[in-house]
């Protein structure tokens, strides 16, 4: 059953068309994780946090995308990486028009 996942943190750096462009490897590369379906990428410049919205084909796939998502995230210097992951209730999703 999918799932979906998300992710915010600190973000002081740039942001939209900016961030896109020295984003754009790392987007290309998560399209590539073993069960990934889609990803919505999050910014919010007044409060200072980016972040994500995924939907896995599973938890399994969700929760070890996050595990080393948030391992390369401190890697690349972020702080107060927060993940979850959601069971999704699908009926009421799709009268919501969910993108499944």
């Amino acid at each position: 059953m999918a799932v979906i996942m998300y992710v915010d943190f600190p973000h002081k750096d740039v942001w939209g068309k900016e961030m896109a462009n020295q984003m754009k490897d790392l987007a290309e590369s998560i399209v590539k994780e073993p069960g990934f379906i889609w990803k919505f990428w999050t910014e919010n410049q007044k409060e200072n946090m980016a972040g994500g919205v995924y939907m896995f084909d599973t938890r399994e796939h969700a929760e070890q995308y996050l595990k080393m998502h948030s391992e390369r995230l401190k890697n690349f210097g972020y702080t107060d990486i927060k993940g979850r992951v959601f069971e999704i209730n699908e009926n009421l999703s799709a009268i919501g028009q969910a993108p499944f």
